[in-house]
């Protein structure tokens, strides 16, 4: 019995050296603007990459957002976003010189929610008209913007197979060392 056991544990323990290992959650690569720089003309698009394709499962961009806020409190842009492989993005709009947060949200391609905010400076150019800002965050004042998605990521069954394919190592190891150990008639 004891030899059965030992058997079955090292099989086990074979079984679960080989499996993958857990894939972590999605990281920024990249922004506009970067993290800590100043802006010394204003972009086309706010953006934020990471390092894998986005998960939009109901292509309604729910779980996704940017927020742009002053040092006043004061909200910019319309809230519309654009969700394209491993890219989130706004139209960029801001206000009056002055450090600003970008606040960011996404949904990992394994389904979790990943978010974060960094500051950075604006300096517009002579003769740049700010934008005047709102109280309240895209989306809370009444108007709710559609998403736009260009791309919606594949589901990733990687993890599942993988956690799949042990269990059954584990049976199929139980399995024969059962038949190896048992008495002979």
């Amino acid at each position: 019995m004891r030899r059965a056991i030992a058997i079955v544990a090292l099989s086990a323990g074979v079984v679960l050296l080989g499996a993958a290992p857990a894939q972590a959650h999605s990281f920024l690569v990249s922004s506009v603007p970067a993290e800590g720089s100043t802006l010394t003309e204003l972009p086309e698009t706010f953006e934020v990459r990471m390092n894998e394709d986005l998960l939009d499962l109901v292509g309604d961009g729910t779980g996704f957002g940017i927020r742009i806020v002053d040092s006043m409190g004061r909200y910019y842009g319309d809230g519309t976003l654009t969700i394209a492989g491993d890219t989130l993005s706004t139209p960029a709009a801001l206000g009056a010189a002055g450090e600003y947060t970008l606040v960011y949200q996404v949904v990992s391609a394994d389904g979790h929610p990943v978010s974060d905010e960094f500051t950075f400076e604006w300096a517009p150019p002579a003769g740049f008209t700010p934008s005047e800002g709102t109280d309240a965050p895209p989306g809370e004042s009444g108007q709710t913007p559609e998403p736009v998605v260009e791309s919606a990521a594949p589901l990733d069954l990687g993890p599942v197979l993988w956690i799949g394919g042990a269990i059954l190592a584990v049976l199929i190891a139980v399995g024969v060392t059962l038949l190896v150990v048992r008495p002979r008639k």
